[in-house]
């Protein structure tokens, strides 16, 4: 075939031989077409896409319906895009929480805020006056919402916008003080929400930029969906009784 023959039949007829003799074909590797990416907007918001194979596509979904499953409240009115977008959240927070990923110059990962002072001890929502460590502007409001539960860092800033003195990074809720909350409350304390207390952030219910001291009595279990709806309006109380409320 090959001596009387044009190029392009031969070609036709190798691979119609090569099929014959091995039908399955070579098995892809199905790392080769995955694809995710992230596009940052103007106001700090992200949107994405990605595209997995079907077992990549088989262990992200196992991951998110867990969490997905794990807490369904009574009243949950989010949709499922919802409920996936708050699974991939919680999936995050917790790997950053375990401190078991790779470090990022010789530090752990975290997300990283920075807020005068000024702002943070206002209760006012102050948008846009706080940022964080990839360049996203967020409110006050929600730096508050972040350091309920984080390590704080004192610096001072010279006219010129130079540091002049970097204060000691101590963490807000000392690890005692978790396991005594962890102990008492074993979830999340919102009203219907079954979330382990792996999820979940220690919540100030007076916070601590108001006066308001870091003591058992003081403190709650929120997973982090509903510690930002107590920082959006919702409150949480313990009863004489030991009950919360919320």
């Amino acid at each position: 075939m090959a001596a009387g023959s044009s190029h392009q039949v031969l070609v036709t007829a190798v691979r119609a031989f090569e099929a014959a003799l091995d039908p399955d074909g070579a098995e892809p590797d199905p790392t080769e077409g995955r694809r995710l990416s992230i596009a940052k907007h103007a106001d700090g918001s992200v949107t994405g896409r990605f595209d997995l194979d079907a077992v990549g596509g088989e262990k992200v979904q196992a991951a998110l319906e867990s969490i997905v499953q794990a807490a369904r409240p009574r009243g949950d009115e989010r949709t499922r895009a919802q409920q996936n977008a708050d699974a991939l959240v919680q999936l995050c927070d917790n790997q950053l929480a375990s401190g078991h990923l790779p470090t990022l110059r010789t530090v752990k990962p975290h997300v990283v805020v920075t807020i005068d002072v000024d702002d943070l001890v206002d209760p006012a929502t102050a948008p846009g006056a706080a940022a964080t460590g990839f360049g996203a502007r967020i409110s006050a409001a929600q730096a508050r919402w972040l350091a309920c539960d984080g390590a704080v860092s004192r610096v001072v800033m010279g006219p010129d916008g130079v540091p002049l003195d970097l204060g000691r990074t101590h963490r807000v809720v000392t690890p005692a003080l978790r396991r005594a909350v962890v102990q008492r409350d074993r979830r999340c304390v919102f009203a219907g929400c079954e979330a382990p207390h792996h999820w979940a952030d220690v919540h100030h219910l007076l916070h601590w930029a108001d006066g308001g001291e870091t003591t058992l009595a003081n403190s709650a279990l929120l997973c982090e969906r509903h510690h930002t709806k107590v920082h959006h309006g919702f409150r949480v109380g313990r009863d004489p009784g030991g009950r919360w409320r919320t």
